[in-house]
C-alpha cells in the first residue's frame, strides 16, 4: 500500500508500482473502438503509461497534452493515458483538445489494471480510481522507470519519463 494525497488529505492505494527491472502485468483495456488493448498490441515498442483519476480533470488534461506534445518525434514508443472515464469520454477530450500522439484506454470493464500496478485508491472521495503515475517500459515490457505523484493535483515530473523513451 502507498499513501499519496488529495489537496493535502491523505489517502491510499492497493499497493506499489511495479518494481524497475521487473516485468510488467499485462492488461485489458478498453480501446477507443470498444475493443480489448493489451499489452501484445504494441509489441516491439518502448510505453509510456500515463496512469491518471479522470481526463476530466485540469491536471490530467495537462499532463495528456504535455505527453502528446513530447511524442511526436517519438518513433519507436507509444504513450497510453489510462483512466476509469469511457471511451466515449476519453474520444471527445483528444479530439477537441487535438491529441494525436497519444492512445487513451478505459478501465471501464474492470479495475484489474489499477489493482495490479498498485495505483487502485482505497478509500477518500477518490476510492475506486487510479493514482496519478507514469510507468515507462521497455520493448519488451520490463520496468525502466516508475513514478508515484505523491498529491494528486500535480503534474507528474515529465522529464525522467521521457527520458527513457527513443
Amino acid at each position: 500500500m502507498a499513501t499519496i494525497t488529495l489537496e493535502g488529505n491523505q489517502i491510499n492505494t492497493n499497493g506499489d508500482l511495479p518494481a524497475v527491472g521487473s516485468e510488467a502485468p499485462d492488461f485489458s483495456l478498453a480501446g477507443a473502438d470498444l475493443a480489448d488493448v493489451s499489452l501484445g498490441n504494441y509489441a516491439g515498442k518502448r510505453k509510456l503509461l500515463n496512469i491518471v483519476p479522470s481526463l476530466d480533470t485540469g491536471v490530467c488534461a495537462a499532463s495528456t497534452v504535455k505527453f502528446n506534445q513530447a511524442m511526436g518525434d517519438k518513433s519507436n514508443s507509444v504513450a497510453l493515458v489510462i483512466s476509469a472515464d469511457l471511451p466515449f469520454a476519453q474520444g471527445r477530450f483528444c479530439s477537441a483538445e487535438g491529441i494525436d500522439n497519444v492512445i487513451s484506454l478505459s478501465m471501464m470493464r474492470n479495475r484489474n489494471f489499477a489493482k495490479d500496478y498498485g495505483v487502485l485508491i482505497t478509500d477518500g472521495p477518490l476510492a475506486g480510481i487510479c493514482a496519478r503515475a507514469v510507468v515507462v517500459l521497455d520493448e519488451e515490457n520490463k520496468v525502466l522507470y516508475t513514478q508515484l505523484v505523491p498529491e494528486i493535483v500535480q503534474e507528474p515530473d515529465y522529464d525522467p519519463a521521457l527520458a527513457h523513451l527513443n
